[in-house]
């Protein structure tokens, strides 16, 4: 089965105000199944402007774990999503600036 993998990211300022949240789409992965706790490892996420994108300024990776299984049944064919551990990003601390 193939399995969309997202991620809830939520992009907040210094003083922790949530500016946006977004699901990022780290991409498909064809598998048997996969389970609930299960890891995934990932380029680490930053910021573009107001854009979550990948940071491959210094390689890093990220390990995240699965949270959440979904499977759609209203789309032809089902969809089956696998959310990630939601990660919060910070104006100003989490730019990659112009990559």
């Amino acid at each position: 089965m193939k399995y969309v993998i997202c991620q809830s990211v939520s992009v907040t300022d210094m003083s922790n105000e949530v500016l946006q949240e977004k699901v990022f789409h780290h991409g498909e992965l064809e598998t048997a199944s996969v389970s609930i706790g299960c890891s995934v490892i990932t380029s680490a996420l930053g910021l573009k402007e107001f854009e979550v994108v990948y940071d491959l300024r210094y390689n890093e990776k990220q390990r995240c774990k699965i949270v959440d299984i979904e499977y759609d049944m209203a789309e032809k064919p089902v969809v089956a999503r696998a959310y990630l551990e939601p990660v919060r990003l910070i104006v100003g601390q989490h730019d990659v600036g112009q990559v």
